[in-house]
């Protein structure tokens, strides 16, 4: 048995910290929440106000945009239509909202936090070891401070999904500028670019492959935890999987679960497209 006299806990101090948090600066938590709550809504409110047809043919063109396979489009709009023929069409619009959401805010945060880590080695150094942390740490722990934060509901469900899978967008667009040829770089500056125009104009076009791919396991890790955040009120197809395990009906579980996996196959196989054909025009180029 480990000896008590060196027994040391940091659950007080974290409580002390989350609940200050709460007292003194409950105000701006609850500015930020209805700010990603309206966008949730607003996001929420298109894809479930159009018609099935319509988001079906908008993924269709996306698909075909993507890759240029009729057959592969031909698939995406089957199994979309298995979503609606098993009666979870507006529940898998209400997860691709809280999806969305929770994508757009990872992109917002981790091409630009990438793009600093590939530029700043001492930020590298101190960074790489959180999102060491951020991506071991078991997802229920993330709901706790969300739901004090936050309350319950879609908020902090996207809020956890964001901590949950933003850090490989991080990572994979770090290694993506620094990946990118010192010659190329060299050369763009021996024609005078500054700094920024060799960012935008040369690093992030030649590293885009490499963040897509950086975006394509953020969305797929944002989907694994839709489960998870349906157990502090974020609704959707999660909620039903929740449903069947708390009622044990292992068809309804079973249903929901399928739409989550057709959903994770057909983005999937989007921004795989968008990330491949912009690396064969950076060969072909």
């Amino acid at each position: 048995m480990f000896p008590d006299s060196f027994h040391i806990s940091i659950r007080g101090p974290i409580n002390t910290a989350v609940q200050s948090l709460v007292v003194n600066y409950g105000f701006v938590f609850k500015a930020v929440s209805q700010t990603i709550l309206q966008a949730i809504l607003f996001i929420e409110w298109i894809v479930r106000g159009l018609p099935w047809w319509l988001v079906i043919i908008a993924f269709m063109a996306l698909t075909w945009q993507a890759t240029r396979k009729t057959t592969l489009v031909v698939i995406v709009a089957v199994m979309l239509f298995v979503i609606g023929a098993l009666g979870l069409w507006d529940l898998a619009m209400q997860t691709l909202a809280l999806m969305l959401m929770a994508t757009l805010i990872s992109v917002a945060i981790g091409i630009p936090m990438g793009i600093w880590l590939a530029k700043s080695r001492l930020m590298r150094g101190i960074t790489l070891p959180v999102l060491d942390v951020m991506q071991t740490m078991p997802s229920f722990v993330y709901l706790i401070p969300a739901i004090m934060l936050f309350g319950l509901g879609k908020v902090p469900a996207v809020l956890a999904t964001i901590v949950y899978a933003v850090p490989p967008l991080i990572r994979l667009t770090d290694l993506g500028i620094r990946q990118v040829d010192g010659e190329v770089v060299e050369a763009a500056t021996a024609f005078g670019g500054s700094p920024r125009q060799i960012l935008f104009g040369v690093e992030l076009p030649l590293a885009t492959p490499t963040i897509m791919a950086g975006l394509n396991q953020t969305i797929m890790m944002a989907l694994s935890m839709v489960v998870v955040a349906s157990m502090i009120g974020a609704r959707g197809l999660g909620e039903q999987v929740l449903n069947g395990i708390q009622t044990l009906d292992v068809g309804k579980g079973l249903e929901a679960g399928l739409g989550i996996v057709i959903l994770a196959i057909v983005l999937d196989r989007i921004t795989q497209g968008f990330g491949r054909s912009k690396l064969e025009d950076g060969q072909n180029g």
